[in-house]
């Protein structure tokens, strides 16, 4: 497969013609992909178009390895999970591509991390491994090369110093924190950063009760003194993100599509502004499966931005999840 050109789709032809192509691949590489398929009778042979093709679900990769590679992965990322639970594992062959699709995702909406200095902080990724998410992290303060980047576990004073020297010194400033440590700081400080990026990435991680992100956003806004709480939506089983810069509407890049699966009738598909199931193409995930059906609820808009409304209520809280109902 021409892993370069993935990043390089222009236009929805492109994107579709990836697609097929990805689906044959994956089809043919792809155990466990493959029967999961046979068992639905879709085939390269009647698949018509993109609404045609399977999406697994995402709790293969708890019991499942999901691989269209017979290589040896260079990694294993793990989901976060509650002690005792199965955590999913996604076995990445190649973590270049990783690295060049949350690269060129952020670029796509944010321009070049290199520009910013980023301040993570992210206490619950830390303190286990295998952490996607940690993965990024880490290499967004390398590219960043700004002296002040780095991660912040529990010392929030010192992340507020930093916070208002930034400001001081008009540097571009991203701040990318789970939501419960992310409340954690703004009941103890009160800051104006109306020109630092606040990006949420979602999960409680049993710390806090979950809220729906009306009301976590209007907490954020009024602490850190910002118009907008940006979001990330990523998760352990994708290569690639997409990104909210407010209100909760989202926008993936050219690589990566949403749809909206029928609640009830998983292989039919909403049209915009009705709730469902959310399915995930990431093209980026050649070497394991690229159409992924989550236990997200959202809608889709008519310009293909989205929204995540909640979880289906048998599903984990996990992770990456934004907020439940």
């Amino acid at each position: 497969m021409d892993t370069d050109s993935i990043f390089n789709i222009k236009t929805n032809a492109q994107f579709e013609s990836k697609v097929f192509e990805t689906f044959n691949f994956q089809y043919k590489n792809n155990t466990v992909y493959r029967e999961f398929c046979n068992h639905l009778k879709k085939t390269p042979s009647n698949i018509n178009g993109v609404h045609d093709i399977p999406f697994l679900p995402i709790d293969f990769y708890k019991s499942k390895k999901v691989v269209s590679t017979t290589e040896i992965p260079q990694t294993i990322f793990t989901s976060s999970g509650t002690t005792g639970s199965i955590v999913s594992k996604h076995y990445v062959e190649n973590i270049e591509l990783y690295e060049k699709s949350y690269l060129k995702g952020f670029e796509t909406f944010y321009g070049p991390i290199k520009d910013f200095c980023v301040l993570a902080l992210l206490p619950s990724y830390l303190e286990r491994k295998g952490s996607s998410l940690i993965y990024m992290a880490n290499d967004f303060i390398a590219q960043s090369k700004h002296k002040e980047s780095g991660f912040y576990l529990n010392d929030l004073s010192d992340l507020k110093e930093t916070l208002e020297t930034l400001k001081k010194g008009n540097i571009k400033t991203l701040l990318i924190g789970v939501s419960f440590a992310l409340l954690d700081f703004v009941e103890e400080y009160n800051l104006d950063l109306k020109n630092v990026i606040i990006m949420e990435t979602g999960g409680m991680k049993g710390r806090r009760k979950e809220m729906i992100r009306e009301e976590l956003h209007y907490t954020l806004k009024k602490g850190f003194g910002v118009v907008n709480i940006h979001s990330e939506y990523g998760m352990t089983e994708l290569l690639s993100q997409a990104y909210s810069k407010g209100n909760g509407i989202f926008n993936t890049p050219p690589w990566m599509k949403v749809l909206v699966r029928d609640p009830e009738d998983p292989l039919s598909y909403h049209s915009t502004g009705k709730t469902g199931g959310i399915n995930v193409i990431d093209l980026a995930n050649i070497y394991s499966c690229s159409f992924i059906a989550t236990q997200d609820l959202g809608k889709i808009h008519q310009d293909d931005s989205f929204e995540i409304l909640g979880r289906f209520d048998h599903s984990d809280i996990r992770g990456c999840n934004l907020m439940v109902l």
